[in-house]
């Protein structure tokens, strides 16, 4: 029986809900599949537990009951503005009566059907499927765990290796680069968080030198054992780029990093989804991750679980960026969330108390900063990659001033624009010339400079279909390049020299990310490779090599995660598409080096600033089972 004709048994709540487009036909097969395994038949019961199995589908680790209202219809990537229900108008359940319902039910206390537990309720109240509610503690536990106690280290010899990598501070403002090298060497766990081109990248390097340094200096001790890793491929790569570029400066070994899933070695079709697990641990003394914030609750779980206690570990990553499309926004709930850990006298001495002292200049510590020292975390701040109207935007945008945004695009100039989607003539200029440039580059057999090229601009939506989806613009796009000359010869040919590409799947061999952006060139013997950016240099691959790639002209804003071009341009849907929020908005702005295009109107754009991605989550909180 499929999920659409249990969904079509449900009654009452269950189908008026899906029919309204709230709960999909998934949600209510799962809550009708609980109901009958554990003997429960209260309405309230069944419709908590759908909108439980909706909540995560959805990113949220667990439904907030008192909040079940504001739970909007679906919003996929078919979703058509004014064709859904206003939520407000279905007959929601009294809240009270639904936890009082769940206080006593079966699937939250088991009963005569078994053991069975598969949904947990906690203080909130907070509603989560067990199997999440278990992966959250773990990570709570294990974080616990690391912060009752720190590493012993050398004060003199970290001091030393800090002032040999960083550059003396400027006045009485405080290096916070300087400051997480000091926190990871000190603690267990660090986590740097940072916006775009706030040096994370940079950061890390310097914190993996100074551990290093450090374990040199005892002669008796082993190799330090260095992982690096990264959600996913792309990321990984780029991570791996990063810190080779700086590690004949800085004295350090070549470093390689993976993705989370080869770090903890996954295990295609094994009961144990890893070989790395509490029961076995990794054999790493230092463990950094890069781009956290797309990590999800399974997978930071199942790292934690994992980490030997005696294995540092280094979360960096934006919070305010877009979370990971699974359930859970780890990142932002660490940074956000309560401080665990006692200070650790080695750090003010290893830094200097002037270091972190909270008065005598603006750019000086905040109390608040000085606080979340005690738990491992810093945030990095003072951006180098770019600065003037793109910071000022994203600032207001992370900030949630819609008006201050507004008049900053209104402005206009060199680095900001904004225009209607009826209006794509500048956006169309940007395409066509971003694509010329590409194919002259190409057919010249210029690799690094059709990868410039095709880095000058990129086109990204919030939707992957509809009027303002990345289908209908990526044809577009397409269309408008071929009209300017930047073509294929021949509609049969599979491959033409400019064609950029999207790699959708991974093949580590042949050292192929998904998510890997590239462009076809025309080599002097004629013949064709597809050039992908690997450091300063180009990695040419044969066509055929790729595991799966399409032709791409637009991007999700979600893929763009991790990169930069010189120039973005940002679709963004009506008002009332849920998918528009302040996350997906910032991550947008954020791609740019030097300028940011806004295709959308001002109702589309205080929409997203005003909406946050709301993703229910115990970990910035501490509940206990009711």
């Amino acid at each position: 029986m499929t999920s659409i004709q249990l969904a079509q048994r449900g009654t009452g709540l269950l189908r008026t809900f899906n029919e309204a487009g709230v709960l999909s036909a998934a949600d209510v097969h799962v809550a009708l599949r609980l109901g009958r395994m554990g003997r429960e038949t209260s309405e309230e019961v069944l419709f908590a537990a759908a909108l439980a199995v909706r909540a995560v589908r959805s990113g949220s680790v667990c439904l907030e009951l008192h909040r079940m209202r504001e739970i909007g219809v679906d919003a996929d990537e078919t979703w058509d503005a004014g064709a859904g229900i206003d939520p407000a108008t279905l007959p929601w359940p009294d809240i009270d009566a639904v936890v009082a319902a769940l206080r006593v039910s079966p699937l939250v206390c088991g009963g005569p059907a078994g053991p069975l537990q598969p949904l947990r309720l906690v203080t909130g109240p907070l509603l989560y499927l067990d199997r999440y509610y278990q992966q959250e503690q773990t990570i709570r536990r294990v974080l616990t765990e690391r912060s009752g106690h720190h590493p012993k280290v050398d004060p003199a010899i970290v001091r030393r290796e800090l002032d040999r990598l960083f550059d003396a501070p400027v006045g009485a403002a405080p290096d916070r680069q300087r400051i997480a090298a000091a926190l990871a060497a000190t603690h267990w766990t660090t986590v740097v968080a940072g916006g775009p081109g706030t040096g994370k990248t940079h950061t890390i390097a310097r914190i993996l030198a100074l551990l290093d340094a450090h374990q040199q200096a005892h002669p008796k001790l082993p190799t330090l054992r260095i992982a690096m890793a990264a959600p996913t491929g792309k990321a990984a790569a780029r991570l791996q780029e990063a810190v080779r570029e700086q590690a004949e400066s800085l004295a350090l070994p070549e470093l390689t990093a993976a993705t989370l899933h080869r770090l903890l070695g996954w295990q295609r079709g094994r009961a144990t989804r890893f070989r790395y697990h509490e029961f076995n641990r990794l054999p790493y003394d230092v463990i950094v991750v890069d781009e956290t914030s797309m990590v999800s609750l399974t997978m930071m779980s199942s790292l934690l679980a994992a980490l030997r206690p005696d294995t540092r570990l280094v979360l960096v990553g934006d919070p305010d960026q877009l979370a990971s499309v699974d359930a859970g926004a780890v990142l932002a709930d660490l940074v956000a969330g309560p401080v665990v850990g006692e200070p650790n006298p080695v750090l003010e001495q290893v830094l200097g108390a002037e270091s972190i002292a909270t008065e005598g200049n603006p750019e000086a510590l905040t109390d608040l900063e000085r606080t979340r020292l005690r738990g491992g975390i810093v945030r990095l701040t003072r951006g180098r990659r770019f600065g003037g109207k793109i910071a000022e935007l994203a600032v207001a945008v992370r900030a949630g001033d819609a008006e201050t945004a507004l008049t900053l695009l209104r402005a206009g100039g060199e680095e900001l624009s904004l225009c209607t989607p009826e209006d794509t003539a500048s956006v169309r200029a940007d395409v066509v010339r971003a694509a010329r440039e590409v194919t002259t580059s190409a057919l010249d057999g210029d690799a690094a400079a059709a990868l410039t090229a095709l880095e000058s601009h990129r086109l990204l939506c919030a939707h992957r279909q509809g009027p303002f989806g990345v289908e209908r613009w990526d044809r577009m796009a397409g269309e408008w390049a071929a009209a300017g000359g930047a073509g294929p010869d021949s509609y049969q040919a599979p491959w033409y020299p400019g064609q950029p590409l999207l790699v959708t799947a991974n093949d580590h061999e042949a050292r192929i990310y998904n998510g890997d952006t590239g462009v076809i060139v025309r080599m002097p013997d004629g013949s064709l490779r597809a050039a992908l950016q690997r450091g300063s240099e180009p990695y040419l691959v044969h066509p055929t090599q790729f595991p799966a790639v399409v032709t791409v002209f637009a991007m999700t804003i979600h893929r763009s995660q991790g990169s930069q071009y010189d120039t973005v341009s940002v679709v963004l849907p009506e008002p009332e598409s849920t998918l528009l929020t302040r996350e997906l908005l910032y991550t947008a702005i954020t791609r740019a080096r030097h300028h940011v295009r806004i295709i959308g109107t001002d109702d589309s754009i205080r929409a997203a600033i005003d909406r946050r991605v709301l993703r229910a989550s115990g970990l910035s909180r501490t509940p206990e089972s009711q």
